[in-house]
């Protein structure tokens, strides 16, 4: 199969100042530099299929012991773990701040506390969702049928990078608390957070090898598919995804994909506008864009359209963008260099094709990878800026004349990740919110559904399948299996076993008729079972 790698990571940029390749004899490394500044922060290993396959057995090694433990003490350790990122709380922001110049209001609120209360919500709830389900048999009375929620092995979780930490340790949660085992292969981009991750979970008390890190490149992603992992999340780029789900096909693991995102922002006539203009501006900026749920669109209801835009853009102007390093800073840098070139590319097509430029619109010179945060007005469908995903801090306005107008041109999408909806009026809002594909909808905010523990989060259409969080997710990362038993001692001879002969067949039609047939008498019979 190809490469592997992050959210538009292109690991052949060598150039790149955020995942540099070097080589010592015959140890490839990747280098990880800050993006705000260029600073080389570390170096890791590529790691060859031969080590990838031994963290995995080791791996398994652990999760044989893992998994006999009751879930209330799984828990009960995965809260101590809860507790160590508490603690080390201001190693983890540093971390991700550096190796992703993420503000640090954002590598806390986005990152540690996301992961946190997942834990928290799975531990407090795992025992009743996980329990044994008793399924009421229509027909065979006799039997006693259960569900159990047994643990798979080992989880393969291959992560990106623009949230190095909140997405690949939301499914490490998941896996530890089913009885699984997790190794997650980081992004070459922002390989170090996952490693000071890591170093947390180890001096907490867990298993060391519960959870093992594998770093590389898209070679090292392949080979801990090809490891003998039970199942597969994988997060990032569309065409990398199909890859990986092919390569899961074809040796029948199970897998989720959650893939990229082109987020619609629909402002309705009666919206606040106050709400939706800083909505836009924080659901559009937040991580330089750099989210796979960011606004990358907005279709405006010609009504509040020059009202909204004349906010929007009042209040882009006052965002500081900078090294969260130095100070306080509302937009940070960007983790990739390849996206500043891709938002090139989209701003130019859009102005080509009689876009006009509210805000920024440009790269910002100087120390550092910073794009100027850019509201572009007069937009429409033409332009790829309102139809392919962009993550980065880039956000279209488009003009609607109704409702109905921005719900055809919202789900004319190949993605379906996330969707906004902005109205005074809250049944209006769900009624909205229904009509729109994608996998979340959410009325009157932005970005939060992803940090709801409660809620399942995935994408449909490229968007991917799968979903992570949630208690349907916690169930899925599981193994379902099957028991039927014997309510009643089973008889000698079975009426449906050999030998096969006229008076048995008889007696079958007679049954068949009796549970499905048509008229008041046999019509009857089949409904008392139902």
């Amino acid at each position: 199969m190809g490469m592997v790698t992050a959210k538009q990571s292109n690991p052949a940029n060598s150039a790149s100042k955020t995942n540099g390749h070097a080589s010592n004899g015959n140890t490839r490394s990747i280098e990880s530099y800050a993006p705000a500044t260029g600073e080389l922060l570390g170096a890791v290993k590529v790691m060859d299929k031969d080590a990838v396959r031994m963290v995995v057995d080791r791996a398994r090694k652990a999760q044989a012991a893992w998994a006999v433990l009751p879930i209330e003490e799984r828990c009960e350790r995965l809260l101590r773990l809860r507790d160590a990122f508490v603690e080390r709380a201001s190693d983890l922001v540093d971390i991700v701040s550096k190796e992703c110049g993420k503000p640090r209001n954002e590598a806390l609120a986005h990152e540690v506390l996301i992961v946190c209360e997942l834990i928290t919500y799975y531990c407090k709830r795992a025992a009743k969702i996980l329990a044994p389900e008793k399924i009421e048999l229509r027909i065979f009375k006799h039997k006693r049928s259960t569900v159990y929620f047994a643990p798979r092995g080992v989880i393969g979780i291959i992560s990106p990078w623009n949230y190095p930490f909140s997405i690949p340790m939301g499914d490490v949660v998941a896996a530890l608390v089913t009885g699984s085992a997790a190794v997650v292969k980081p992004s070459e981009v922002a390989p170090l957070t996952m490693l000071k991750a890591k170093e947390i979970f180890d001096s907490s008390g867990m298993p060391e090898d519960l959870l093992g890190i594998v770093t590389g490149d898209g070679a090292t992603g392949s080979a801990l598919i090809d490891a003998g992992v039970q199942k597969v999340v994988f997060t990032g780029g569309v065409e990398t995804g199909k890859r990986v789900a092919a390569a899961c096909g074809e040796r029948l693991i199970p897998c989720v994909m959650e893939l990229g995102g082109k987020a619609p922002l629909i402002a309705c006539s009666d919206c606040d506008i106050e709400r939706t203009a800083r909505a836009i501006v924080f659901g559009g900026f937040a991580n330089a864009g750099q989210a796979c749920i960011s606004v990358e669109r907005v279709y405006a209801h010609e009504s509040i359209h020059d009202a909204l835009l004349a906010r929007v853009r009042e209040l882009v102007q006052k965002l500081r963008v900078g090294d969260p390093q130095k100070d306080f800073v509302d937009v940070g840098a960007i983790i990739f260099p390849k996206q500043m070139e891709i938002a090139e590319k989209h701003i130019a097509d859009a102005l080509k094709k009689g876009a006009s430029l509210v805000a920024g619109g440009k790269r910002i010179e100087g120390t550092g990878q910073f794009f100027e945060p850019t509201i572009l007005a007069n937009c429409n469908h033409s332009m790829t800026v309102m139809t392919q995903e962009i993550f980065g801090p880039v956000v279209p306005f488009m003009r609607v004349t109704s409702e109905d107008e921005a719900l055809e041109l919202a789900n004319t999408s190949h993605l379906g990740l996330n969707a906004y909806v902005f109205t005074r009026n809250a049944a209006r809002g769900e009624q909205i919110a229904r009509k729109v594909d994608a996998g979340s909808v959410v009325v009157n905010d932005v970005l939060i559904n992803y940090a709801i523990a409660d809620a399942p989060f995935g994408g449909i259409k490229q968007s991917g399948f799968g979903r992570v969080h949630g208690d349907d997710a916690l169930r899925d990362m599981a193994e379902r299996k099957h028991v039927l038993n014997d309510r009643l001692p089973p008889p000698k001879r079975d009426p449906l076993w050999y030998p096969y002969d006229g008076k048995s067949f008889h007696q079958l039609s007679t049954l068949f008729r009796a549970l499905y047939g048509g008229g008041r008498f046999f019509g009857k019979i089949g409904d008392w079972f139902a």
